[in-house]
């Protein structure tokens, strides 16, 4: 049977992606040496923490780590990473959360670098505290904040490109001078892959990232870092539950297949040719950006070119909404509404077209598409 066939079957109606790895589309299409790995570990059963262990071990060796962990998401990395920093290895404080009751429990985070996805330490019992103002924070005020229920700092890595904050080397100084291990939000620093190892390797105690970026199935993540808050963090993961501890983290289980397919998925990308991978992108972001040419007040560019360094490509394709008469988000509900359904990102007066998710052919369905919305 084939995709379409499976999801006609469901009365399920397919998209073309050209949003990106987002969650709320599947995340990613596994790769031939995942879906082989997954295929493969389907075989057999075995034993969980030996799952743990084998993968564990692998993945610490790939990013240079002392250990790593395989979970389900990203977020679900900064939950058990957090759980761990809060109870550590004591089975009554693992039990007893999100009560902190008798605990610290406070995690400063720069208030310039707020994002959504912070609110994952709250789950287990811990609570923001944020440090500095709306526009900057400053390595004194972060070390000034540090008080008597501080358990740790939350780092978002991507805000380390923000002005005025806070570097990664500084927080990690500045939280181990007072005792303080550091959690890392590395989602989607994969790419430059010295970027990917620097994180990994910069001395934070606990570094998660997203597997679905890595050609992995939407539900997993990894987590790796310091060996012994690696190993608490697991503490607080389904396996500890199973054990006897009660942990949190009994929700957020994995498979085997999914801890192997992301295992091999990781070191898949460690082993791709990056520059051939982003020359495929140029080319189909150059294939649309040449066939939009001739349509009046509509401009398109390669953000990359841009900025340089992130793991993906998009195009940008804009115009005045107000001459034109029709708004980007009415085109991309367009699009989405078309056949076939077309999916992409919109912001004021553009599109952000990313092309790394399209499949074969597609790339000339998006750009008939998108002349039909916009000629």
């Amino acid at each position: 049977m084939s995709t379409t066939d499976i999801y006609e079957t469901l009365g399920i109606k397919t998209i073309i992606n050209a949003g990106g790895h987002m969650t709320i589309l599947g995340g990613s299409v596994l790769s031939p040496e995942v879906r082989a790995a997954m295929e493969s570990s389907n075989t057999a059963y075995t034993r969980m923490d030996d799952v743990f262990d084998g993968a564990g071990k692998a993945i610490a060796e790939m990013l240079g780590t002392e250990g790593g962990l395989v979970t389900s998401g990203c977020y679900a990395a900064l939950v058990q990473g957090a759980a761990g920093i809060l109870a550590g290895n004591d089975p009554e404080r693992i039990r007893q959360l999100p009560d902190t009751t008798g605990m610290r429990d406070e995690f400063l985070i720069q208030k310039p670098t707020r994002y959504r996805y912070d609110r994952s330490v709250t789950v287990p019992g811990g609570k923001l505290v944020e440090v500095g103002d709306d526009d900057s924070c400053t390595p004194q005020q972060l070390r000034d904040a540090i008080g008597p229920q501080t358990v740790g700092i939350l780092y978002f890595a991507a805000g380390e490109r923000f002005p005025n904050t806070v570097s990664l080397p500084d927080a990690i100084e500045i939280a181990h001078a007072a005792g303080l291990p550091v959690l890392v939000d590395a989602a989607a620093e994969i790419y430059p892959l010295e970027r990917m190892r620097r994180v990994a390797t910069s001395g934070a105690d606990l570094v998660c990232f997203g597997g679905k970026y890595l050609g992995s199935g939407n539900s997993t993540g990894i987590l790796c870092g310091n060996g012994e808050y690696v190993s608490k963090a697991r503490l607080n993961g389904f396996t500890g539950f199973e054990t006897g501890n009660n942990s949190i983290g009994r929700g957020y289980k994995v498979d085997r297949q999914e801890v192997i397919g992301t295992t091999m998925a990781l070191r898949h990308w460690l082993d791709t040719d990056h520059e051939q991978r982003l020359q495929l992108q140029s080319e189909r972001i150059a294939q649309i950006a040449d066939g939009l040419a001739g349509i009046p007040g509509v401009s398109a560019r390669n953000m990359w070119e841009q900025d340089g360094e992130g793991p993906w490509m998009r195009l940008d394709v804009s115009w005045d909404e107000q001459a034109r008469g029709r708004t980007a988000e009415q085109v991309s509900e367009a699009l989405q509404n078309g056949s076939p359904a077309i999916f992409c990102r919109s912001d004021t007066g553009s599109l952000h077209i990313a092309v790394h998710t399209l499949g074969e052919g597609e790339t000339e369905i998006v750009l008939r598409r998108l002349r039909e919305e916009l000629a």
